[in-house]
């Protein structure tokens, strides 16, 4: 699998404190249960970034005096930072250490906070918000920390738990940052991330080692470059093309050159003696059809995230609105979150009994008829609850397959930034569902007054397109090929064949 000119350290074994050369340094001082929760609670402050400025966006514009065009760049800009750095830490986690890159994330998330807190004008904000979101790859490198620490018992358990996480930080930050800005000032929002970034930062410091599993050789900054770049220039149209104009020459053009910057970057990639992402695994079937899922997936989530606040918040004069404040929108939201991570364990069941991508199939399938049931349920506070649940149901069952289904298909010194790959394709998920439901929702209008507001036959359509994504998931979960004998994720090196065999014990 390791193509560099030296050797893989690695067999298929976890060394042991004697075999390995951190061992002087690697003695556990928390069992599995703390380290899962370690892990799994700053997966939880992470994901809080992904909506903590949500309750404060149509105020944006006056409290850092500028236009609604500049102030979306506030979240513009973590999307973007997220994206670029999921699979650039998996790969530094990879080669210089998990715990290292664990930390760096979760100083940057807090450097981030402070700033924001302290500032009242555009362009700092944006900074804080760009070390914010350069925080997202705790998520994949913490993953990877538990497959390498934890019993192979527990790391099922304990991956679907911290993957759910990247939803379940988002439904709940909504109702805690809405609560935050009707009582209080908006810069307590970032002073509270910077307190729970310090808590976790602690707790890391002090009860998780380093990983002895580290893959050897040079950092591939040119790949990481390319990779950057033509993300930005990919994601930004994305993000902006509302504002630009889909057709405007701007947008297309940053597409055309995103477009060209990823076929250079790839050609590279598959020449480069130690790559920043190794595309020859990056297209096995299990690998390849469950990022394309994990897209799927990230788009079937947001459109939820995006589509529910506005119709509870809609007025109740259109006929179909519910007219509820942002705090109860929020809190109306938070069960959906809490869903999810109850769900987790039994996502780890599911595939500890049939396989990830029964788990996956089950999500996906599940995600959908949450949609269905939407078109049903709309006329009520509590049925626009209970269809939030099935849908956040489903992605939870599906967050946590997914990891495991990209374990079972790499090596065990290249789990991180697989992981990282696949966090990125969520985020590329996300990012499109987010310009997709904002353009439907600004098009399909109704008069109300001099205002015009999202119509209910927008917020349907919104929901159909949901529910095609959901279908398209499932049928690339159905391409992902079908393993023989499933278990949880083990620390071993599978073959280099695409087709899948029995996990193998350590």
């Amino acid at each position: 699998m390791w193509r560099g000119s030296r050797p893989q350290r690695l067999t298929g074994v976890r060394p042991t404190e004697e075999q390995s050369p951190l061992s002087a340094k690697s003695i556990r001082t928390a069992g599995p249960g703390a380290v899962t929760a370690v892990i799994a609670m700053s997966g939880v402050v992470v994901s809080l970034m992904q909506t903590l400025v949500v309750p404060i966006i149509p105020k944006l514009p006056q409290l850092l005096d500028t236009g609604p065009s500049n102030a979306s760049w506030v979240i513009t800009a973590t999307l973007l930072a997220a994206a670029v750095i999921t699979p650039i830490a998996g790969r530094l986690g990879d080669m210089y250490g998990k715990r290292r890159i664990l930390i760096a994330s979760l100083l940057s998330l807090i450097a981030g906070s402070v700033i924001c807190a302290v500032s009242d004008s555009l362009v700092p904000v944006i900074a804080g918000r760009v070390l914010q979101g350069l925080a997202t790859g705790v998520i994949p490198v913490g993953i990877s920390i538990l497959r390498d620490e934890l019993p192979a018992d527990r790391v099922g358990g304990a991956v679907s738990l911290v993957s759910a996480t990247l939803g379940v930080g988002g439904a709940i930050g909504l109702p805690v940052a809405a609560a935050i800005v009707q009582y209080a000032h908006w810069h307590v929002l970032f002073w509270l991330a910077a307190g729970l970034g310090a808590i976790c930062l602690a707790l890391v410091a002090a009860l998780l080692r380093e990983s002895p599993n580290q893959s050897p050789g040079r950092f591939d900054t040119p790949g990481a470059a390319g990779l950057a770049a033509g993300l930005v220039l990919l994601l930004l149209p994305v993000t902006k093309g509302g504002d630009w104009g889909w057709t405007s020459g701007t947008t297309l053009g940053l597409f055309a050159g995103g477009l060209a910057v990823m076929v250079l970057w790839g050609w590279y990639e598959l020449r480069a003696p130690q790559p920043l992402v190794d595309l020859r695994v990056t297209v096995r079937r299990p690998v390849l059809f469950t990022n394309l899922a994990s897209i799927l997936v990230g788009f079937a989530m947001y459109a939820m995230s995006l589509t529910l606040p506005q119709l509870l918040q809609s007025p109740e004069a259109t006929g179909y609105g519910l007219g509820q404040s942002t705090l109860a929108a929020g809190l109306a939201l938070a069960p959906g979150g809490l869903i999810m991570m109850a769900l987790s364990p039994v996502s780890a069941r599911i595939t500890a009994r049939h396989g990830a991508r029964v788990s996956l199939l089950i999500g996906v399938a599940v995600i959908g008829a949450g949609y269905g049931a939407g078109l049903l349920l709309m006329s009520e506070v509590w049925q626009i609850i209970v269809m939030s649940m099935i849908v956040s149901a489903g992605v939870g069952i599906a967050y946590a397959a997914m990891p495991a289904l990209i374990m079972g298909a790499v090596p065990v010194t290249e789990t991180a930034s697989a992981n990282g790959v696949n966090a990125l394709m969520r985020s590329i998920g996300t990012s499109v569902s987010s310009a997709v439901m904002a353009a439907m929702l600004a098009n399909m209008t109704m008069q109300l007054g001099p205002a015009s507001v999202p119509s209910e036959h927008g917020f349907r359509m919104t929901y159909v397109v949901a529910m095609l994504a959901a279908a398209l998931g499932l049928l690339l979960t159905l391409a992902i090929p079908r393993l023989r004998h499933s278990t949880a994720p083990q620390n071993t090196v599978p073959a280099p064949a695409d087709t899948p065999e029995p996990a193998r014990t350590h």
